[in-house]
C-alpha cells in the first residue's frame, strides 16, 4: 500500500471494480448520463428488493422511491455544481416495504477527457446509528451487541480498504462518505491518514503529526494501556472506550472511540491500525445536564416535604397546646393571686407561650416569611440569647462587644434569636474541650461591590459576627456549609437544617449571612441586617389589663380537633356565651343554616378535613353576607388566612389563646358597628 497525497491509495489492476463493489458493505450503483442504472452491487438489491439483472436500465429514483428524487435529486445537483455530494440523510422504502433512514453519496464519472460518463451513488442505513444516538439509557446488552456490531463493521472496512485499493477515486469517495472520524497510524503512532471530518476538527496539517500531541494535546504518549492504538498493536484485537480529545480550537469533546488493525506485514503482525471515533458530546452533556435537574428537583422536593411535614407538626403542636392553655385559662380565672397554686399555673402559661414561641419559629421554617416584625436593637437580642446559651454551657467563654449607638434593625425577634442559637450550638460542638465565644455588634456602610453578589441594595447595615475558636473548616466544606442537609457532625447529631434555616430566614430579612475559617483557626460567622429609620422602644413594658370582658351572646364553634372543642366550649361558657359546636366543615354549616338568626359569632378553624374553614367560610356568607366570623389556626397568619381575611372575614387568632386574648378578640368583632 503506497499512501501519496493523503487522498489517494494506488494498487495493481488483479481484482476488477464490479468484484470490489459487489464486496463493499455499503450499497453502490452506477448510472448513465440519462440516470438509467448500468452496475447495482449486491447490497443495493438486498436493500431494495431489485436484483442486479432488474435493475438494469431502470431510472435511479424507480428503484430509491425518496422524497429526495422529487425534491433534490443528488445527481442532477453534482452535475450542476461539478461537485461530488456526500452524506445526505434521506428516507428509503426497502424490499420489505420499510421505510428506513440513510446517508446517500453522488459522485461523477468521467473518462480520460473529463467527459461526465455516468455517476456513481453510495447509501448505507443508518437506523441503528440513530437509534444508538438517541437512546441515552441503552442497556448494557444492547451495549454488547452494538460492539460486536462495531467491531464487525470495522473489520468489514479494512477487508473492502483491502480490495478497493485498485481505484484511487472510488475509495475516496467511499472513505470520505463516512461520518465518523478516522485516522490510521503507523507504529511510533504517526498519524498516516486522516478522513476530512477528523481534518476539519483537529486541523488540515495533522498528518505526520503524532496522535496524542493532536488529540490530547500531550507530549507522550497515553501509556501504558488508555491509548487503544497501542493495545492494538500490542494484541491485534479490536478495543473501543469513552474518551476526551481537544480541537483545534483549544474545546473538550466527547469521543467514542474504536481502534481495529488496517494493515499486517507477511507475519501477521500490525502495521497500522485505524481509529474510528463518533463525537458523543452532545449525548454526554444532555445526560449531564439530566442528571443535574433531577438532583435539584429531588433536593427541591425533599426540601418541601420537609417543610410540610414541619408545617403539620407545628399546627398539630399548637392544637395540644391550647388545650393546656386553655385549662390553665380556666383554673387561674377562680384563683386567688394569693394563692401559691396561682403562680403555679402562670408558670404554666409561660412554658405554653414559649412553646407557641418555637412551633411559630417551626411555622416559619416551614412556611417562609417574617411574621412579627418589629423595630429591634440587635444588641439586646444577642445579649439576651447569648445569656441563655451561657448559663447552660459552662465551659464556653462568652465575651461580647457591643456597638454603643447601634441602628435600628426590623425583624422577626424569634427567628433571628433562633438564628443565634443555631451558632452558639455549632460553635460550642466544634470546642469539645471548651473555647473562647466572641460576640460583636457594628454599625457598617456596604458599598455596591460587596451587596451586588447578592442582589441588595448598598446603604447601612448592623453586622453581627459570632467567632469561635474551635477546630475550623477546609474550603470544601465552607462552599457547602448553608446547603440543606449538608451536615459534618455525627450521626443523630445534626440534620443539616440548622445553618440552611438561618440562611433562609437572613435572606427572607434581605440581610446577608456568610463565613470566614481556617482548619485549626476557628470559625467566624457574620451577619448583615438592613438598618431603618425606625426607633425601637426601649421603655418598660406596660403592664396588661387583666380584665376579661364578657358577653350572653352565642357562639358556634368550629374544630376538627376534640380537645380545642372541649375547652374552647368552657373558656366560651366561663365568658358568659352560649355555645353550639360543630366538628368540621360541613356541620357548621348545616348548624348555621338552622340557627342563622341566633348566633352572633362563628369561631372557625381554618384547616380541617373535608370541608375547609375557607369553603365554610364561603356557605355561611352565601346563608348570611353579614355573617361576623373570627377565624383561628394553629397555623401563622398568612397564605390562606390571608386570602380569607382579605375577602371580608372579621378577625384572626392564633392557637394557642387564653382566655383574655379571645375574650378582646370577640369582643372587638361583636362590639364593632
Amino acid at each position: 500500500m503506497t499512501l501519496k497525497d493523503n487522498k489517494t491509495i494506488k494498487w495493481s489492476s488483479d481484482v476488477s471494480a464490479p468484484e470490489i463493489l459487489h464486496s463493499m458493505p455499503d450499497a453502490v450503483f452506477t448510472t448513465d448520463r440519462q440516470m438509467r442504472i448500468n452496475y447495482f452491487n449486491q447490497v443495493a438489491s438486498e436493500m431494495t428488493g431489485f436484483s442486479p439483472q432488474e435493475a438494469l436500465g431502470m431510472y435511479c429514483k424507480d428503484i430509491l422511491k425518496s422524497n429526495i428524487c422529487e425534491t433534490e435529486c443528488l445527481i442532477k445537483k453534482a452535475l450542476d455544481t461539478h461537485q461530488n455530494i456526500f452524506n445526505v440523510e434521506t428516507v428509503l422504502t426497502t424490499a420489505g416495504r420499510k421505510k428506513i433512514s440513510i446517508l446517500i453519496s453522488a459522485s461523477l464519472l468521467t473518462d480520460s477527457s473529463g467527459e461526465v460518463v455516468g455517476y456513481l451513488c453510495v447509501f448505507r442505513n443508518i437506523m441503528v446509528l440513530k437509534k444508538m444516538m438517541s437512546d441515552l439509557e441503552i442497556s448494557s446488552d444492547k451495549l454488547v451487541e452494538i460492539n460486536k456490531q462495531l467491531t464487525q463493521e470495522i473489520e468489514e472496512r479494512s477487508r473492502a480498504e483491502e480490495q478497493l485499493r485498485q481505484s484511487e477515486g472510488k475509495l475516496n469517495a467511499m472513505l470520505l462518505s463516512i461520518v465518523d472520524h478516522m485516522s490510521m497510524m503507523d507504529k511510533d503512532l504517526n498519524i498516516i491518514w486522516a478522513n476530512e471530518i477528523a481534518k476539519n476538527l483537529f486541523g488540515d496539517d495533522i498528518v505526520g503529526k503524532k496522535c496524542f500531541e493532536v488529540y490530547h494535546k500531550r507530549k507522550k504518549p497515553c501509556e501504558p494501556y488508555p491509548c487503544l492504538t497501542l493495545k492494538a498493536f500490542q494484541d491485534g484485537k479490536v478495543h473501543e472506550h469513552d474518551t476526551q480529545v481537544i480541537d483545534k480550537d483549544g474545546k473538550t469533546k466527547h469521543f467514542h472511540c474504536t481502534a481495529n488493525v488496517a494493515f499486517r506485514d507477511k507475519d501477521g503482525k500490525p502495521t497500522a491500525v485505524i481509529e474510528v471515533s463518533k463525537d458523543t458530546t452532545a449525548s454526554k452533556l444532555a445526560e449531564e445536564d439530566r442528571k443535574k435537574l433531577e438532583t435539584q428537583l429531588y433536593q427541591a422536593q425533599r426540601m418541601e416535604s420537609i417543610g410540610t411535614l414541619a408545617g403539620g407538626v407545628a399546627h398539630d403542636f399548637n392544637n395540644l397546646l391550647m388545650g393546656i392553655q386553655g385549662y390553665a385559662s380556666l383554673i387561674l380565672k377562680d384563683i386567688d393571686m394569693t394563692q401559691p397554686q396561682y403562680n403555679w399555673v402562670r408558670r404554666i402559661e409561660d412554658q405554653v407561650k414559649r412553646g407557641a414561641e418555637l412551633t411559630r419559629q417551626l411555622l416559619g421554617f416551614a412556611r417562609g416569611g417574617k411574621y412579627d416584625v418589629k423595630p429591634t436593637d440587635i444588641n439586646e437580642l444577642v445579649r439576651k440569647s447569648s445569656s441563655m446559651f451561657g448559663r447552660t454551657k459552662k465551659e464556653v467563654t462568652i465575651k461580647a462587644e457591643y456597638e454603643q449607638n447601634i441602628w435600628t434593625v426590623e425583624v422577626d425577634q424569634g427567628q433571628i434569636e433562633q438564628i443565634f442559637l443555631n451558632l452558639y450550638v455549632n460553635a460550642w460542638q466544634a470546642m469539645p474541650a471548651g473555647g473562647n465565644l466572641f460576640l460583636e455588634t457594628n454599625n457598617v456602610t456596604l458599598s455596591e461591590s460587596f451587596t451586588k453578589p447578592y442582589h441588595l441594595q448598598p446603604g447601612k447595615y448592623v453586622r453581627i459576627s459570632v467567632t469561635d475558636t474551635g477546630t475550623g473548616m477546609d474550603e470544601a466544606t465552607q462552599l457547602r456549609i448553608f446547603d440543606p442537609f449538608f451536615t459534618t457532625k455525627q450521626m443523630a447529631r445534626g440534620t443539616g437544617l440548622g445553618l440552611a434555616s438561618a440562611y433562609g430566614i437572613v435572606r427572607n430579612h434581605e440581610g446577608i449571612i456568610n463565613v470566614y475559617s481556617e482548619k485549626g483557626q476557628g470559625s467566624t460567622f457574620n451577619i448583615y441586617l438592613p438598618a431603618v429609620e425606625s426607633v425601637f422602644s426601649d421603655a418598660e413594658p406596660v403592664v396588661e389589663d387583666e380584665l376579661i370582658k364578657e358577653g350572653t351572646e352565642t357562639i358556634l364553634l368550629v374544630d376538627d380537633e376534640q380537645v380545642v372543642l372541649d375547652v374552647g366550649k368552657e373558656l366560651l361558657r366561663e365568658l358568659g356565651y352560649t355555645v353550639l359546636e360543630a366538628g368540621g366543615g360541613r356541620e357548621a354549616v348545616e348548624i348555621y343554616k338552622e340557627n342563622k338568626d341566633k348566633i352572633g359569632l362563628v369561631l372557625l378553624d381554618m384547616v380541617m378535613p373535608g370541608m375547609g374553614g375557607r369553603e365554610a367560610y364561603d356557605k355561611m356568607k352565601e346563608i348570611n353576607p353579614d355573617v361576623k366570623v373570627l377565624l383561628s389556626s394553629g397555623y401563622s397568619k398568612d397564605g390562606l388566612a390571608t386570602e380569607i381575611l382579605e375577602r371580608g372575614c372579621n378577625g384572626f387568632i392564633q392557637k394557642p389563646f387564653n382566655m383574655k386574648e379571645i375574650s378582646e378578640k370577640i369582643r372587638e368583632i361583636l362590639d364593632k358597628e
